[in-house]
């Protein structure tokens, strides 16, 4: 995969995340493929990012019920409906990312779900990510 390439994908990641919290914060009403055209009308994303948004979030929209169980179960001595938007978030796209895209290696999906808690989250959400990704990873994916 080229440098361009990965830093499309990188902020694109960034706009899923974004499309996530702002579906989150009006309630959860519809889809995030609905939320993704309530942004793109007031949001310039690139057309080069946009179709790697859509992937994500239309994956997650249709695997939301199966991303959240399985992370449950990866969570210890947490409750995902208890976790920050922002890491809630993280954690959904990295999942339906982990779990429904093979053609993206498990580490980087780890290391990209990082780099979002990193960026946007609190000041353990990266190491939390991480554990929680590293937990799904071992339980929940296939060998590729």
């Amino acid at each position: 995969m080229q440098a361009r390439e990965r830093i499309d994908r990188r902020r694109a990641r960034a706009w899923a995340l974004q499309v996530h919290y702002a579906w989150e914060s009006g309630g959860s009403v519809g889809t995030l493929r609905d939320a993704l055209g309530t942004v793109v009308r007031n949001r310039h994303i690139s057309p080069r990012r946009l179709p790697y948004v859509r992937r994500l979030l239309s994956l997650l929209d249709e695997h939301l019920p199966e991303v959240d169980r399985l992370l449950h179960h990866a969570l210890e001595n947490w409750r995902l409906e208890r976790l920050s938007v922002i890491d809630r978030g993280v954690l959904r796209l990295a999942a339906v990312e982990l779990l429904h895209m093979e053609d993206v290696p498990p580490k980087v999906t780890i290391q990209e779900g990082i780099r979002l808690a990193e960026q946007y989250g609190g000041p353990d959400s990266p190491q939390f990510v991480n554990g929680v990704l590293d937990a799904l990873y071992k339980r929940a994916v296939p060998e590729r």
